[in-house]
């Protein structure tokens, strides 16, 4: 009797969640097309301050005494302002194949003649996606928060650190543009790199000193946390392990395993600064997986050091001109000012 009390709670769990996601989607295209008509009745093509202030006023007072609250003038204005930015997103990149196979797309009525694509986020997420001028990194947002289903909480986090211009930072305009259509991709090793990481959940801003095993320990208490801010794909594998030969054992800080990229990925944390002797001793554990644990099937391990500090001109000329298995990113225990994210970006586009 509980194991089919168990299926029938399963079942009406799903249903309801099912429910939840069909009452939210249709909310908020019930929002747009709210926002479209003020638009049509409000402008006629063209603003009218006066007229409009009235108006908004007029319908807050009909619609609260109909429906109650969630019809304020301040709740009609983002209406408003949710049409006016979504209709106008280029067609170009909501065209993308995440659009195509996710989102609703409807079309409002003859007489508003506008048609919409929305994926099923909530109307929390697109009030903050909606106070993000650069409409590449608003799409990009957008489509990570449906892809990863995270919560408002995890999206300001993600935006706060800077998350489109750390990956922008590390590919060219087409690639960035693509980051716009699809999120954020896995394909081949660099693109699994942020630089820096940002582990501010560790919450080690609040020791002055600390060593690598505090690091380590902090992070194996995230772990969940580390992961998402690593990227998609990772499994996690085991802390300190031990690897052999003649005789002599070595340990690796961290292991993960990558399913998108189908590769063991290994990380050596430095709290001081990196050295060549860091980047040879990676290159032995690399070795040592692709030769004794990596299966025919599968590609070449990866190795990310990741330290406080780090000389980049020592990591190019330590490492292989086409190196594709060695990364040095640095991290930050405190989330750094969006500005400087931008102010970089901007330095590399120019």
């Amino acid at each position: 009797m509980k194991e089919i009390s168990k299926k029938i709670i399963d079942l009406v769990e799903q249903s309801r969640e099912q429910i939840a996601k069909i009452a939210n989607s249709t909310m908020v295209h019930t929002y747009f097309y709210i926002g479209a008509l003020l638009i049509e009745e409000l402008q006629m093509g063209k603003q009218r301050a006066d007229y409009g202030t009235k108006l908004l006023q007029l319908v807050s007072s009909d619609l609260t005494a109909k429906f109650g609250k969630g019809f304020s003038v301040q709740n009609l204005e983002r209406m408003r302002n949710f049409y006016l930015i979504y209709s106008n997103s280029s067609n170009e990149l909501r065209n993308s194949e995440v659009f195509e196979k996710s989102s609703i797309s409807l079309r409002i009525s003859s007489e508003v003649n506008s048609a919409v694509k929305l994926l099923p986020i909530s109307w929390s997420h697109y009030l903050f996606l909606m106070n993000i001028d650069n409409e590449n990194e608003r799409q990009f947002y957008e489509i990570e928060s449906y892809l990863n289903r995270w919560k408002l909480k995890e999206l300001q986090r993600q935006f706060n650190s800077g998350l489109f211009e750390r990956l922008a930072l590390s590919r060219d305009r087409d690639k960035v543009i693509e980051l716009s259509r699809k999120g954020f991709v896995v394909e081949k090793s660099a693109d699994i790199i942020k630089d820096p990481l940002v582990l501010e959940f560790l919450g080690l801003e609040d020791k002055p000193v600390y060593s690598e095993t505090d690091l380590e320990t902090a992070i194996i208490n995230q772990i969940e946390n580390f992961m998402l801010e690593l990227g998609k794909g990772f499994f996690f594998g085991g802390r300190q392990v031990r690897i052999t030969f003649d005789e002599e054992h070595f340990r690796v800080d961290l292991v993960f395993y990558n399913r998108l990229l189908k590769c063991f990925v290994l990380i050596d944390l430095k709290i001081g600064k990196l050295t060549h002797q860091d980047l040879g001793q990676m290159q032995m554990y690399v070795n040592y997986f692709d030769r004794y644990e990596k299966l025919e099937n599968e590609n070449p391990t990866i190795g990310i050091i990741i330290c406080k500090n780090r000389n980049q001109s020592l990591v190019e000329i330590t490492l292989p001109e086409n190196n594709q298995q060695i990364f040095a990113t640095k991290y930050s225990t405190v989330i750094p000012p969006k500005e400087a994210f931008i102010k970089l970006l901007t330095q590399y586009n120019e």
